[in-house]
């Protein structure tokens, strides 16, 4: 079993349970297949499973690691946004609502996705490889933002928490709208939620 799931932490960890996305961030891995490092670039994307009649052996030496996601919601929670090549359309709607939902920074439409990829890279992990997580009211944030509950990632989804498992979502759980607990998804792809970029979500629940 190999170490190449994602959590919503970001994290790597080894399951049987199939993923439903494919995601990059360059060679993670050793000859042995393991895992030596949590990334190798900044730009930390989500593929498809099939692209082109591509065939890929999982885990090649000397080519990037392929990592899997439960859903698009997960993989927005770890950080990752969609690639440019395999999900064209998707990238170019997500740069759009990222950049409509984060004016603060002043880019325009031609800016480039690596200074994109640069502030998303400081709202993921931290010098010491740990997620990056802040606190805000759960009342606040839409559909396929990931929070913490007793220390489960669940997904927030019609004003309930969704607990998380790499091969599904648990039962539901009431939140109110005014507590104020901490949040995964990283702040600025929040903000493009808001704006309108709806991620992919696998329910119902299992």
């Amino acid at each position: 079993m190999l170490q190449n799931r994602v959590d919503p932490f970001g994290y790597l960890i080894k399951t049987s349970a199939r993923g439903g996305w494919m995601g990059n961030r360059g060679i993670l891995h050793d000859e042995q297949q393991h895992i030596c490092r949590a990334y190798k670039s900044t730009a930390w994307i989500t593929c498809v499973l099939q692209f082109k009649n591509r065939k890929r052996t999982v885990m090649t030496p000397g080519r990037y690691t392929e990592l899997f996601f439960l859903d698009e919601a997960t993989a927005f929670s770890a950080g990752h946004r969609p690639c440019f090549e395999c999900r064209r359309s998707a990238y170019q709607h997500f740069k759009s609502c990222w950049l409509a939902g984060n004016p603060q920074y002043g880019f325009t439409a031609e800016v480039s996705i690596q200074e994109i990829d640069k502030i998303l890279h400081q709202e993921r992990i931290n010098r010491t490889k740990e997620k990056v997580t802040y606190e805000d009211t759960f009342g606040q944030l839409p559909d396929g933002a990931f929070i913490v509950i007793n220390e489960q990632p669940c997904l927030v989804f019609r004003q309930m928490a969704y607990p998380w498992s790499p091969f599904g979502y648990g039962a539901p759980i009431a939140i109110s709208p005014n507590e104020t607990g901490t949040v995964l998804t990283p702040a600025s792809i929040i903000r493009a939620f808001k704006a309108g970029y709806i991620p992919e979500i696998i329910l119902p629940v299992i």
